[in-house]
């Protein structure tokens, strides 16, 4: 959008400031500390892979749905069109009522179908019709709690309440738009979403301008075989020692050397693993490609760059989405069934990335799914949909 001449700004939490400038990009801060958010008991409860999963994650949201609402419209101010992410929904109210056009711009597959069950609460079906109705009544019942507060910025912006059955309603009868940010060939279009809901393809982040891997990294790759690279990205419920110990453990019987990244939870190679390297905050699109295969929890961006990168996955699957894509890595045969980080150990750990690397079929299927990903431009699919909006 930059590069086509329009002015971009993000709105996001505060602590992703600095990623959004650094790319040239306007900011403007919403409130909520994500990641203080689940490192404290209610949020450390709320990763999980089940419905009451959704339950807690609201009530950690609806504390702050308040301030979101006035932060949003502020941010929205003299914009010419809004583009709301999968939590941004309020976003929706606050384009109809300030008048301007808006869009999706969603990761996670949202919208009812008979195809699979809702993707952020569970990966087991309920059948055709069970599939539909459990994805409508999941996003409705995730509206109550955020009631009040819709409706209380709707009446500000001189806008009649709404019940979110209508809200949602009213959306699928306009053909409200959205542009799903995953590859076609990782997911295929619902036959029976609605219309104006497209899958668009992979958009990428910007890379770092300037960045350089850290010499120890560097040198550590070139000095043996590939690596495996484990990381539990925002993950923090997590034991730090315990589960550095354990995959280091895991990594050492499956006899790889390892690149472990410390994500929220601080993971690290444990004792004086020569063979293990702990990492900071490493551009996925550049280390990726150089592993004999990736283990993480299978979030929607991390997934993507496994696929990208075209080499095995393993997911370690814990909360919202991640089963689901740890589910689709299984599926397309791009890497071993998932081990579900609740059930984590050394050995299962071991054997799954032992699998992953030893299987020549899970290498040429990653591969095959990473060209025809790199045949995909998901970006300018969705800023052509962009600029059939705007005024």
């Amino acid at each position: 959008m930059r590069n086509a001449g329009h002015e971009v700004t993000i709105a996001a939490h505060g602590p992703f400031e600095e990623f959004v400038r650094a790319r040239g990009l306007g900011f403007s801060a919403l409130p909520m500390d994500m990641k203080a958010e689940l490192s404290g008991e209610e949020g450390r409860k709320s990763l999980t892979s089940s419905p009451l999963m959704v339950v807690r994650q609201t009530r950690i949201y609806a504390r702050h749905w308040g301030a979101m609402a006035d932060a949003i419209v502020e941010a929205a101010k003299g914009a010419e069109l809004m583009l709301v992410s999968t939590m941004g929904w309020l976003g929706i109210h606050v384009a109809e009522g300030l008048r301007i056009p808006s869009m999706g711009v969603y990761l996670q597959p949202m919208d009812p179908t008979r195809e699979f069950p809702p993707a952020v609460m569970t990966t087991r079906s309920f059948g055709k019709w069970g599939n539909r109705a459990a994805a409508r009544a999941m996003r409705v019942l995730g509206q109550a709690p955020f009631r009040s507060v819709v409706n209380g910025l709707r009446e500000r912006l001189d806008l009649p309440p709404v019940t979110p059955a209508r809200f949602f309603r009213r959306l699928d009868e306009q053909g409200w738009p959205v542009e799903y940010g995953f590859s076609p060939t990782v997911v295929p279009r619902p036959a029976d979403w609605p219309r104006g809901r497209e899958v668009a393809g992979y958009w990428w982040p910007e890379p770092v301008p300037g960045w350089r891997p850290p010499e120890a990294l560097r040198e550590f790759l070139e000095d043996g075989p590939p690596p495996v690279f484990v990381g539990f990205g925002s993950m923090t419920a997590v034991d730090q020692e315990r589960y550095s110990e354990m995959v280091t453990e895991a990594l050492r019987r499956a006899g790889v050397r390892g690149v472990v990244q410390a994500g929220w939870s601080g993971l690290a190679a444990a004792g004086r693993a020569e063979d293990v390297l702990s990492v900071g905050e490493v551009p996925h699109d550049w280390l990726f490609p150089r592993m004999a295969a990736v283990v993480h929890a299978c979030g929607a961006g991390t997934a993507a760059a496994g696929f990208r990168a075209g080499v095995p996955t393993v997911g370690v699957p814990l909360a919202a989405d991640q089963p689901f894509w740890a589910r689709r890595v299984a599926a397309l045969g791009a890497g071993p069934e998932p081990v579900p980080f609740r059930r984590l150990d050394a050995g299962r750990l071991a054997a799954a990335i032992k699998d992953a690397v030893s299987r020549d079929s899970y290498r040429e299927r990653a591969r095959e799914v990473a060209e025809r990903i790199a045949a995909e431009d998901g970006a300018s699919h969705v800023l052509r949909a962009i600029e059939s909006r705007m005024p």
